[in-house]
């Protein structure tokens, strides 16, 4: 198994949708980038600790390579757009790749040098690219958040509608 970990707003709509994927065994929710070890929910969300919300992927790469894992990063959050996904304002909020080795990082650069020349999007990608630090896996509430909480207004308004779409554009990589 090999990791990857993404940050890409709230981590509530990743792990909806990395967990739908063939060859991944495990996405759990994180916190990764910041100044303080294990942080708590309520230190990330100040702003304080420069930590973004991830998720952390175990994945089989003979069942799904890193470059789609990063086709479908780049294609499920607006990467123009500091420390913002939406209404999801801060810094944990940004858009990040955590690599764990050099070809998750060369893989990383040139997908977004392509997409940034391409002008698949109106601005230009923000999205960092760092070598991953330590990582602290989130309260156990956050873990599975939309599958436990569908009724929950965030979940109804911003996550249901993300993973819908996702589920459209990538359906041929769903378990």
């Amino acid at each position: 198994m090999n990791k990857a970990t993404f940050g890409s707003g709230c981590f509530w709509c990743s792990e909806a949708i990395y967990k739908q994927l063939n060859g991944v065994s495990k996405v759990t929710s994180g916190y990764m980038g910041g100044g303080i070890s294990n942080p708590t929910y309520k230190e990330v969300c100040s702003g304080l600790t420069g930590h973004a919300e991830v998720v952390q992927i175990d994945f089989d790469p003979a069942e799904i390579s890193y470059e789609e894992l990063l086709r479908i990063f780049w294609n499920t959050h607006d990467p123009t757009t500091l420390n913002r996904q939406g209404n999801d304002v801060g810094t944990q909020y940004r858009s990040v790749v955590f690599y764990h080795d050099e070809e998750q990082k060369e893989l990383a650069e040139k997908f977004k040098e392509s997409l940034d020349a391409s002008g698949a999007f109106d601005q230009p990608i923000v999205t960092e690219i760092s070598e991953a630090p330590s990582f602290y896996a989130a309260e156990d509430y956050h873990q599975n958040y939309f599958e436990n909480n569908p009724e929950q207004a965030y979940c109804q308004a911003v996550v249901r509608p993300k993973v819908e779409k996702f589920e459209k554009v990538f359906a041929d990589k769903i378990n």
